[in-house]
């Protein structure tokens, strides 16, 4: 079910409505989901990288760049959501204000719901909607803490990794699972001192272990660099990539999963726990066996 039927207009508003569907489980969700003529030849751009290194800043910048080439981009910007009162800020769009109303250009936030690694597998399905209403590009913006970095390796297609110069200490001790999941690194706010250092640094760690990842330079407010890394991006060939059955059973994991865990609220959840912590004899991992059952 496309929303692009003559693959001129794009209905912002019907789209808004359908994640809207999707994101809440509202009635028709799964129906609409089972009947997606997703198209798997757009490409999903994950972005990811440490608080403060610019990301919004630089899907600004990369949206400016492809719209220069008439491209539909959509933009999915995942906020973490506390876990004190499930709430969460999704301000990312405030930081996109110059596409905001761009006609071409979809931005929405989605909050993390509470998934550990910051990625709920309603990003997944709210992802595929995106891919069949008729954009040229998906980005999903990260919130870029914890285990989010390598979850986003499960749903996008190009992994780009963004850090800043300051992070020079913090390069040794990058985790191998995030060499191993990142197509690009960045190394945004490149005006800074120790820029060149650092960029040379990273590429010495790619060219020892996969030299295939390529490395940019950018600073994205000046729009500087950002039209080398916008044009790899328009060359990348989703055909050879061989992380596709990795991706594709991350997925099925997750919405496995969730299918799995469907019925359990994490506000019941908390209630239940505190009415069973007081008890003498309280056992965790007998406490989550018993619901486990319940909601077989």
């Amino acid at each position: 079910m496309s929303l692009l039927p003559l693959n001129t207009h794009i209905d912002f508003k019907l789209l808004a409505r359908r994640l809207t569907m999707v994101e809440n489980d509202l009635a028709g969700a799964d129906a609409y989901l089972k009947s997606l003529a997703i198209n798997n030849r757009v490409p999903v751009i994950g972005i990811t990288g440490p608080p403060g290194a610019g990301k919004s800043t630089l899907v600004g910048a990369l949206v400016t760049e492809l719209l220069k080439q008439g491209k539909k981009i959509a933009v999915l910007a995942v906020d973490p959501t506390s876990p004190f009162n499930m709430g969460s800020l999704l301000g990312d769009r405030i930081r996109m204000a110059a596409h905001f109303n761009h006609p071409d250009v979809f931005i929405r936030s989605i909050a993390t719901r509470g998934s550990v690694g910051g990625l709920s597998v309603k990003t997944i399905e709210m992802t595929d909607v995106l891919r069949a209403a008729g954009f040229d590009y998906v980005f999903i913006e990260t919130v870029g803490v914890g285990q989010s970095e390598i979850d986003i390796a499960g749903l996008a297609d190009i992994t780009v990794v963004v850090l800043v110069p300051e992070s020079g200490d913090e390069i040794q001790h990058i985790k191998s699972g995030l060499m191993e999941i990142a197509d690009m690194f960045i190394v945004n706010k490149a005006d800074r001192e120790g820029a060149d250092a650092f960029v040379s640094n990273i590429k010495k760690m790619v060219m020892q272990k996969h030299a295939d990842i390529k490395v940019f330079k950018t600073d994205a407010v000046h729009q500087t660099g950002v039209s080398a890394v916008a044009a790899h991006l328009q060359q990348a060939d989703l055909g050879a990539n061989t992380k596709r059955i990795f991706l594709l059973t991350e997925k099925v994991y997750r919405l496995v999963q969730q299918k799995r865990m469907q019925g359990i609220e994490k506000i019941k959840l908390r209630q239940l726990v505190a009415e069973a912590s007081q008890k003498k004899d309280f056992n965790i991992y007998r406490f989550a066996d018993a619901v486990d059952t319940m909601n077989s």
